[in-house]
Protein backbone atom coordinates (compact mmCIF):
# COMPACT_ATOMS: atom_id res chain seq x y z
CA UNK A 1 0.00 0.00 0.00
CA UNK A 2 3.08 2.30 1.28
CA UNK A 3 4.73 1.42 -2.42
CA UNK A 4 1.69 2.57 -4.47
CA UNK A 5 1.10 5.43 -2.59
CA UNK A 6 4.66 6.35 -2.89
CA UNK A 7 4.65 5.33 -6.95
CA UNK A 8 1.16 7.70 -7.40
CA UNK A 9 2.00 10.64 -5.43
CA UNK A 10 5.48 10.80 -7.68
CA UNK A 11 3.27 10.93 -10.78
CA UNK A 12 1.41 13.50 -9.89
CA UNK A 13 -1.93 11.81 -8.37
CA UNK A 14 -4.04 13.42 -6.31
CA UNK A 15 -5.66 9.82 -5.24
CA UNK A 16 -5.07 5.87 -5.80
CA UNK A 17 -7.11 5.05 -8.45
CA UNK A 18 -10.68 3.46 -7.34
CA UNK A 19 -10.39 0.06 -7.50
CA UNK A 20 -6.81 -0.08 -6.74
CA UNK A 21 -8.25 1.13 -3.32
CA UNK A 22 -11.03 -1.49 -2.74
CA UNK A 23 -8.62 -4.29 -3.11
CA UNK A 24 -6.43 -2.66 -0.37
CA UNK A 25 -9.21 -2.31 1.92
CA UNK A 26 -10.33 -6.01 1.25
CA UNK A 27 -6.72 -7.51 2.00
CA UNK A 28 -6.50 -5.12 4.53
CA UNK A 29 -9.95 -6.56 6.49
CA UNK A 30 -8.79 -10.50 5.32
CA UNK A 31 -5.43 -9.17 7.07
CA UNK A 32 -7.68 -8.47 10.23
CA UNK A 33 -10.00 -11.42 9.86
CA UNK A 34 -6.93 -13.78 10.26
CA UNK A 35 -5.82 -11.75 13.40
CA UNK A 36 -9.21 -12.27 15.17
CA UNK A 37 -9.19 -15.54 14.35
CA UNK A 38 -6.13 -16.36 15.62
CA UNK A 39 -6.64 -14.34 18.74
CA UNK A 40 -9.96 -15.14 19.84
CA UNK A 41 -11.36 -12.82 22.79
CA UNK A 42 -11.01 -14.51 26.07
CA UNK A 43 -13.71 -17.08 27.57
CA UNK A 44 -15.68 -15.51 30.27
CA UNK A 45 -15.18 -17.14 33.76
CA UNK A 46 -18.39 -18.72 35.74
CA UNK A 47 -19.86 -15.95 37.84
CA UNK A 48 -17.23 -13.15 36.28
CA UNK A 49 -18.81 -9.49 36.23
CA UNK A 50 -17.94 -6.62 34.21
CA UNK A 51 -15.86 -6.66 30.81
CA UNK A 52 -13.51 -9.53 30.02
CA UNK A 53 -9.85 -8.47 30.21
CA UNK A 54 -8.30 -8.81 26.71
CA UNK A 55 -4.75 -9.44 25.31
CA UNK A 56 -2.76 -6.50 23.97
CA UNK A 57 -2.76 -8.14 20.40
CA UNK A 58 -6.74 -8.09 20.53
CA UNK A 59 -6.60 -4.79 21.52
CA UNK A 60 -4.34 -3.66 19.13
CA UNK A 61 -6.79 -6.07 16.24
CA UNK A 62 -9.90 -3.81 17.35
CA UNK A 63 -8.41 -0.86 17.28
CA UNK A 64 -7.24 -1.20 13.72
CA UNK A 65 -10.74 -2.74 12.86
CA UNK A 66 -12.80 0.48 14.38
CA UNK A 67 -10.38 3.24 13.22
CA UNK A 68 -9.92 1.69 9.36
CA UNK A 69 -10.88 4.90 8.18
CA UNK A 70 -8.05 6.84 9.99
CA UNK A 71 -5.64 4.03 9.32
CA UNK A 72 -6.43 3.82 5.38
CA UNK A 73 -6.94 7.67 4.95
CA UNK A 74 -3.55 8.37 3.01
CA UNK A 75 -5.01 5.75 0.58
CA UNK A 76 -7.86 8.46 0.25
CA UNK A 77 -5.83 11.37 0.17
CA UNK A 78 -1.60 11.88 -1.07
CA UNK A 79 -1.35 14.69 0.99
CA UNK A 80 -1.72 12.48 4.20
CA UNK A 81 1.90 10.94 5.07
CA UNK A 82 1.88 7.41 5.68
CA UNK A 83 3.63 7.24 9.26
CA UNK A 84 3.46 10.40 12.12
CA UNK A 85 7.18 10.65 11.98
CA UNK A 86 7.47 14.24 11.27
CA UNK A 87 5.04 15.22 13.94
CA UNK A 88 7.31 13.05 16.15
CA UNK A 89 10.55 14.89 14.97
CA UNK A 90 8.84 18.05 15.39
CA UNK A 91 7.69 17.48 19.19
CA UNK A 92 10.95 15.60 19.62
CA UNK A 93 13.43 18.76 20.52
CA UNK A 94 11.04 19.96 23.22
CA UNK A 95 11.01 16.98 25.13
CA UNK A 96 14.59 17.06 24.86
CA UNK A 97 14.69 20.84 26.02
CA UNK A 98 12.41 20.07 28.90
CA UNK A 99 14.44 17.00 29.74
CA UNK A 100 17.52 19.23 30.02
CA UNK A 101 16.57 22.34 31.72
CA UNK A 102 13.68 20.14 33.51
CA UNK A 103 11.46 22.95 32.70
CA UNK A 104 11.03 26.55 31.44
CA UNK A 105 11.22 29.09 34.17
CA UNK A 106 8.25 30.95 32.16
CA UNK A 107 5.13 31.04 30.16
CA UNK A 108 6.47 33.05 27.85
CA UNK A 109 10.04 31.22 27.73
CA UNK A 110 8.05 28.42 26.50
CA UNK A 111 5.83 30.26 23.70
CA UNK A 112 8.73 32.01 22.53
CA UNK A 113 10.86 28.33 22.30
CA UNK A 114 7.96 27.00 20.50
CA UNK A 115 7.45 30.05 18.37
CA UNK A 116 11.08 30.43 17.11
CA UNK A 117 10.96 26.09 16.86
CA UNK A 118 7.83 25.91 14.86
CA UNK A 119 9.34 29.27 12.23
CA UNK A 120 12.27 27.44 12.05
CA UNK A 121 10.76 23.92 11.45
CA UNK A 122 8.35 25.32 8.38
CA UNK A 123 11.48 27.17 6.86
CA UNK A 124 13.63 23.48 6.68
CA UNK A 125 10.49 22.30 5.16
CA UNK A 126 10.77 24.58 2.61
CA UNK A 127 13.94 24.37 1.96
CA UNK A 128 15.38 27.85 3.00
CA UNK A 129 19.06 27.99 4.84
CA UNK A 130 18.17 28.41 8.63
CA UNK A 131 21.04 30.91 9.21
CA UNK A 132 20.15 33.22 6.38
CA UNK A 133 16.26 32.74 8.23
CA UNK A 134 17.94 33.82 11.58
CA UNK A 135 19.80 36.39 10.24
CA UNK A 136 16.84 38.08 9.04
CA UNK A 137 14.52 37.98 12.00
CA UNK A 138 17.58 39.86 13.79
CA UNK A 139 17.40 42.66 11.07
CA UNK A 140 13.77 43.04 11.19
CA UNK A 141 12.98 41.81 7.94
CA UNK A 142 11.86 38.12 8.56
CA UNK A 143 11.01 35.96 6.05
CA UNK A 144 7.46 34.49 5.71
CA UNK A 145 6.96 31.29 5.43
CA UNK A 146 4.91 30.26 1.64
CA UNK A 147 1.68 28.96 2.45
CA UNK A 148 0.33 25.84 0.39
Amino acid sequence: MRTAADQARTQGLADLPAAQRADFRAHYERILHAGHAANPPPPRRPKQRGRVKQSPTRNLLERLWLGQRQVLAFLDDLTIPFDNNQAERDLRMLKTQQKVSGCFRSDAGGDAFARLRSYLSTLRKQGVALLDALQTLFTDTPLYPAFA
